[in-house]
């Protein structure tokens, strides 16, 4: 079973780096298509109006597809901001309770954005909502994508609220970095 969240966690983070990938390729590709047509209209020719439609809103929603199907990945990581502070100046046993009540809310505030984000995105499915671009694209598939981040998270929010309660340290307290910024050497 562990393998099997394992690989499900990284396979979210890669499609999260592969949303990254085609925002950056979409961009690189309108710079280059804007000087193309910078140059051919310095050699007094027509430009070629070499752009990619939508643009902005094509690379809004890849960008929330990239932060929440990143969520997952990145706790597991314990690349999220945690504020340690109280958990540092309290006895070990009341740290313990501390995170298990934080996971426990965590995991059930998660939950419950997925639940509803899954019936946004059903109603947008219903009514064929689509976005006012140039290109209308159906706003079902950027919230199924939102839906799916939202998902990995709260099964890896509940993964640590049983490894809590089974005794262990939460993933996000169980890996160790090397990166001196972080603060651990």
């Amino acid at each position: 079973m562990r393998k099997a969240l394992n690989s499900l966690y990284q396979a979210s983070t890669a499609l999260a780096a592969c949303c990254l990938v085609v925002i950056a390729s979409l961009v690189v590709f309108q710079v280059c298509g804007r000087l193309f047509d910078g140059a051919r209209k310095l050699f007094g020719l027509e430009p070629l109006g070499l752009q990619v439609p939508s643009l902005a809103e094509i690379a809004g929603f890849l960008l929330v597809g990239a932060s929440f199907l990143a969520l997952a990945g990145t706790l597991r990581n314990s690349d999220h901001i945690r504020v340690s502070i109280l958990l540092q100046a309290v006895p070990p046993a009341f740290a313990r309770f501390l995170n298990l009540w934080a996971v426990a809310v965590a995991c059930a505030l998660a939950s419950y954005f997925t639940w509803h984000a899954g019936w946004l995105a059903f109603d947008s499915y219903s009514y064929n909502e689509t976005s006012y671009g140039i290109i209308p694209i159906p706003l079902v598939y950027p919230q199924i994508v939102m839906t799916l981040g939202l998902m990995v998270f709260s099964i890896s929010l509940f993964d640590d609220l049983v490894q809590i309660l089974a005794g262990s340290e939460p993933s996000f307290e169980a890996v160790v970095k090397d990166d001196v910024i972080e603060g651990k050497e």
